[in-house]
């Protein structure tokens, strides 16, 4: 499956893979050297954390790199009061008053606890392509269903988000 990036992801991308390349990688092979030169590695739990991290840091710019080779790269404009990609919508849960933010972004920067909600989410899917005013319809799963009223839209910058790290 090929995820869905913006050019604004794949470049937030290459800036991870250079800096972890750059800059975290000789830290952690340091580290390595450093606690495996103390001498007995069978009890050394310094070695076996740095030799850890060092695998995290390496696997991580892997995946980075697997992504963008296989990513499907995708527009992120839309009209100026259409909602699209990057924009911050504020929503009114109809019937119950409950007023919410949510940044629509893609797969790899989502944090629904922080408002940032995919665009391939129920929310997300619903909110693609409305308007100011507009009311749609939820249908989380069979038995959680709800309608939306869009009562604001911004449309933001997206250079503030990070892509989501371990």
């Amino acid at each position: 499956m090929h995820d869905k990036l913006t050019k604004s992801d794949i470049k937030k991308m290459q800036e991870e893979i250079e800096y972890r390349k750059l800059v975290v990688r000789p830290k952690a092979v340091e580290d390595v050297r450093e606690a495996a030169a103390q001498g007995d590695r069978s009890e050394n739990f310094e070695y076996y954390a740095a030799k850890k991290f060092n695998r995290q840091n390496n696997s991580r710019i892997t995946y980075l790199e697997n992504m963008i080779k296989t990513a499907e790269i995708i527009d992120d404009s839309s009209e100026e009061d259409v909602v699209g990609l990057n924009n911050t919508v504020t929503v009114e849960f109809v019937g119950r008053g409950d007023v919410r933010k949510f940044k629509i972004v893609t797969t790899v920067r989502a944090d629904s606890l922080s408002g940032l909600i995919t665009n391939e989410s129920p929310v997300g899917k619903a909110l693609l392509g409305r308007r100011v005013g507009d009311v749609c319809h939820v249908k989380a799963s069979e038995s959680v269903e709800y309608d939306l009223k869009i009562i604001a839209l911004e449309n933001t910058d997206d250079s503030g988000d990070e892509i989501n790290s371990f």
